[in-house]
């Protein structure tokens, strides 16, 4: 299969930046997630550059459309949505006004947008706003505003 690392890490035929697979990163429990920053552009990748991650993969315009071309990459991509989406569940911390997982969530958003379609992103965002709303959490009104046009 060529069609760029990222395409090869969804498929669960190459590795990140560091050397791990698809599903060693699944695989990462909640600590992990909340403490490790180097993974989230691999499993949602974008077609513009990370501010958080120098160095982490952007997409081309082919390799996007291999990504929503291909059925393993597109299981990969609902795996994660399921992992983070659970992680968001389980977990209270990025229930501040400004917290680091901010822009996880705007950027999981925008990377299914690009490579899911817009169901879903916007079943990702839903889950995260009723989170939100339900915990009466003070999320800033910016945090949401991003993750509305995301």
């Amino acid at each position: 299969m060529d069609g760029g690392p990222v395409l090869a890490f969804l498929r669960g035929e190459g590795v990140d930046g560091v050397g791990r697979g698809l599903f060693d990163v699944l695989a990462f429990d909640d600590a992990t997630v909340e403490q490790r920053h180097d993974f989230i552009q691999w499993l949602f990748p974008l077609d513009e550059p990370s501010a958080a991650v120098p160095g982490a993969p952007v997409l081309s315009p082919a390799e996007a459309a291999a990504i929503r071309d291909d059925t393993l990459a597109q299981c990969a991509l609902a795996a994660a949505t399921d992992r983070m989406d659970g992680f968001y569940r389980r977990t209270t911390r990025w229930l501040a006004p400004h917290d680091h997982n901010h822009l996880r969530i705007t950027r999981i958003i925008r990377s299914l947008r690009l490579l899911a379609g817009d169901a879903a992103a916007d079943a990702f965002r839903d889950a995260i706003l009723w989170r939100v709303e339900a915990t009466r959490a003070p999320v800033s009104a910016r945090s949401r505003g991003y993750w509305m046009t995301a």
